[in-house]
Formats: C-alpha cells, structure tokens, sequence
C-alpha cells in the first residue's frame, strides 16, 4: 500500500464550485450549503482500506458535527471502470449500509478533485462560512495497522474553531491514503 499525501492547498482558497449527483441522481452543490456555517468536503470512495479504517467513527462524527450546522459531501472521483468497487451502485449500497447522513456524490469526469486539488482518499477540506479555506488536512494520526485510536482530534479541533470563530491551528498535517485513481491520461499538473 503505498501512501499518497494530501497537496496542502493553499489556506484561504475560494471553496471551488461542483455540481455533481449523489447516490439518489439528486445534484448537489456548493451552493446547497449557503446558509451553513461551515462546510466540510471529503474525498472518498468505497474500496480504499484508509477510508474503511476511518469511515465507521466518521460517520459518527459527521452526524454530529451537522447538529451543529456542519455542512458535508463527500465526493467520489476515482476511476469506477479500473475500480468497480468504487461504481455509483456500490457508492449507494455503502451509504445505506453505514448510515450515511451526508451527500455521497459521484465525480464522473473527476473535475471536482482537479479543482481543489485533491490527491487522496481520505482528503478533507473545510470551509469557513465564506467558503475560505480554513482547514486541509488528516481526521487523526490513526492509520490501518498502527494502533493509534480512531478519534478525528484534527478534524475536530478544526470544525470546533472554525464555529465558535477562534483562530486554526497553524500546524496542519497533511491526509494520508491511497490516491485518487486517475483515469488513463488524466492525472492533473499539480502532482508533476
């Protein structure tokens, strides 16, 4: 398993616009979040052994966190005809099947994780109520194998700054993950 590192965008970056179908053929975008105070976007997929080592307490800590006016999609690019597992079917069979209380949503022509740059699963980025950037980062140091407690310190100390308006932690550590699978051809410029 070879680890991809987060890029690191840059803070204070415009929250990148996508409109992009979830599980149910609904199209969801930025814009649905307008009046959220913050917003929380995740690259994710089915198959990736980072995201199932985290996806049972996320969820939790999703659920918790859109009580609070969190909003969250995550956002599936990989390429389903290299990665099956990761097809539109399968995103919807996992979402029910884990709970899912935020969108899923399908990144077909892999767009969505141009724009923000995105480079592994999981890779969260998290949105001020102005939609700056605030936050990219790993949930926790919990990685598959090496004992550290699934508890998402990072992630959460971010969304709890950013709601009660307090400054982030300047130290931020990159995600860590399989990376995002490009279609033949489609690898974007910033990894060069």
């Amino acid at each position: 398993m070879s680890l991809t590192p987060s890029t690191m965008l840059p803070l204070g970056t415009k929250a990148p616009g996508f409109s992009l179908p979830d599980t149910e053929g609904n199209i969801v975008s930025p814009d649905d979040f307008k009046d959220n105070p913050a917003l929380l976007v995740v690259f994710m997929c089915n198959h990736c052994p980072y995201v199932k080592h985290i996806i049972e307490p996320f969820v939790g800590l999703v659920k918790e966190y859109q009580e609070k006016g969190v909003g969250v999609v995550g956002i599936n690019s990989n390429d389903v005809e290299g990665y099956p597992e990761d097809s539109p079917t399968n995103m919807a069979r996992v979402a029910k099947n884990l709970g899912f209380t935020f969108s899923y949503l399908y990144d077909e022509d892999q767009e969505a994780a141009k724009a923000y740059h995105a480079a592994c699963t999981p890779d969260f980025f998290l949105f001020d109520g102005s939609r700056n950037l605030v936050y990219r980062g790993q949930l926790d140091s919990s990685r598959p194998g090496n004992d550290i407690p699934i508890t998402g310190k990072d992630l959460r100390a971010a969304m709890d700054a950013v709601l009660e308006g307090k400054p982030m932690a300047e130290e931020q550590r990159p995600s860590l993950g399989c990376n995002i699978k490009w279609k033949p051809g489609n690898e974007p410029g910033y990894f060069s």
